[in-house]
């Protein structure tokens, strides 16, 4: 009897290897930008020591009294497998001995509505795969964990680095949790942890490799200390978090749609600092007098952020750029934001007397920017 089309379908699926099947479920990976392609805050921060999103989209770097580091957007990167870039982070101050506290953490944070699908809290939990490429000078133990800040729960894992300066993939399935559901909405519910450094409060106790109420002291067990010479350096890229125990091939996506999915948590107007290669608006926008002096630009974001944004200038004196109206070319000073929202801005900037409710073009001055940060 002649096959239908449907049983032809599924029986050419069921012969194909099973990464092949898995790898065309679209969106399949959890982590944002895990390639590391995209940089839009920078491509290279030096001397730093504390919290903060510096170069690599996404990518959130947590120093706390443990060393000094520089992080970049690096294009070493593991040969034949597809990836251009990696996130880079080189020691360039040493901390020997950790104070019990002390830790150096990279980090995703993602969105509880992006989740769901996990079914987690119910009989249901999907496992989770984790895989990606590392590298290091510094062979040994390495701790990832993921934190439910839902529900205060947390699952540990650890890696080995087994060759100096070797590029090794590695692989980790963490079980499902049938405790404690995340939230549906644009909150922070997961971190993903790595851990490149860490004290006493956060290596004391006994790995926590099931889910259970957080323990900080179950968090990173056997963790080797990274920031323990200038010499030491790591790279990541290929990061992918996935539901079920296997790993599929990592999830490429088009440039421009990564962009987008960066640009949902920041996003740049004007000259991008740093040396990356993004200007979003940079070629200006109209907008009009709202009275003799203020001028109000009216931008649309290329997608709606993820909440209302938060607003940094390059600068707040004059020079931030160059208000033409009537054909007169104006600078402008910024003078703060109104009616700010997840979807468009306004913001003000200073000019030199002209008529209340006239039209114009605002245009950013060279190496003059606007960051919009909706992070988690």
């Amino acid at each position: 009897m002649a096959l239908s089309k449907v049983d032809l379908a599924n029986q050419v699926e069921n012969q194909l290897p099973q990464s092949l099947v898995a790898d065309n479920v679209p969106f399949r990976n959890i982590i944002i930008n895990g390639d590391m392609s995209i940089a839009q805050r920078a491509t290279s921060t030096s001397s730093i020591t504390g919290d903060g999103y510096h170069t690599v989209d996404r990518m959130n770097t947590l120093i706390s009294s443990a060393g000094t580091w520089t992080q970049s957007q690096s294009t070493t990167v593991p040969s034949g497998q597809g990836f251009a870039t990696s996130l880079k982070m080189d020691c360039t101050t040493a901390d020997g001995s950790l104070g019990s506290s002390d830790a150096v953490r990279i980090q995703q944070r993602i969105e509880g509505q992006n989740l769901q699908y996990l079914k987690k809290g119910t009989s249901s939990a999907e496992s989770t795969t984790l895989s990606f490429w590392v590298r290091s000078n510094k062979t040994g133990t390495y701790a990832i964990y993921l934190y439910d800040q839902d529900n205060a729960r947390s699952i540990s894992q650890t890696y080995s680095i087994s060759s100096a300066d070797t590029w090794e993939k590695k692989t980790i399935t963490f079980a499902g949790d049938t405790s404690g559901a995340f939230d549906n909405d644009n909150a922070l519910s997961l971190q993903l942890n790595f851990v490149l450094a860490a004290g006493t409060d956060w290596t004391s106790g006994t790995l926590n490799t099931s889910w259970n109420s957080f323990s900080q002291a179950n968090s990173a067990v056997g963790q080797v200390n990274l920031a323990d010479s200038t010499s030491n350096e790591w790279y990541i890229t290929g990061i992918q978090l996935e539901a079920g125990q296997t790993a599929s091939e990592f999830e490429f996506l088009p440039y421009d749609v990564n962009l987008r999915r960066c640009h949902r948590y920041c996003l740049i107007l004007g000259d991008a600092p740093g040396g990356a290669t993004y200007d979003y608006a940079d070629n200006g926008v109209i907008g009009h007098y709202y009275n003799s002096t203020d001028f109000y630009p009216n931008w649309f974001y290329p997608v709606p952020m993820r909440s209302t944004p938060g607003v940094s200038f390059s600068t707040t004196g004059s020079g931030l750029g160059d208000v033409s109206s009537e054909n007169t070319a104006k600078t402008g000073t910024s003078a703060g934001t109104n009616a700010t929202s997840s979807t468009n801005i306004n913001f003000r900037v200073s000019t030199a007397s002209a008529t209340q409710g006239s039209g114009g073009a605002f245009n950013f001055a060279a190496s003059n920017y606007v960051i919009l940060s909706a992070e988690l």
